[in-house]
């Protein structure tokens, strides 16, 4: 299960990230989402846990705990198809209004 990981410190390193999440089970990959000018982290990034269970035990422990000075917040992160899904849900919406 792929998690989405917002509002890091841009220090937090990818290693913190993945030793963070590994408490809840074993972590498949772990990314930063970084500045490609200047190196630096843009502040969110991607956890893959191995089993369903583990990445929820990790969301509901890790959203909104503090890290590095900064509260994190923690979700399932979207699939392509599912974000296709929602936007057309949201505009089919607007369009009733």
């Amino acid at each position: 299960m792929k998690l989405l990981i917002r509002n890091l410190n841009r220090l937090t390193t990818a290693a913190e990230l993945e030793k963070l999440f590994q408490e809840f089970g074993t972590v498949l990959k772990c990314s930063l989402v970084m500045d490609q000018k200047s190196g630096t982290s843009k502040g969110f990034g991607f956890i893959e846990m191995q089993k369903p269970g583990e990445a929820k035990a990790a969301v509901k422990n890790l959203n909104n705990k503090t890290v590095n000075g900064l509260k994190i917040r923690v979700k399932k992160a979207e699939t392509q198809q599912e974000k296709h899904r929602n936007s057309s849900d949201e505009s089919s919406n607007r369009d009733r209004l």
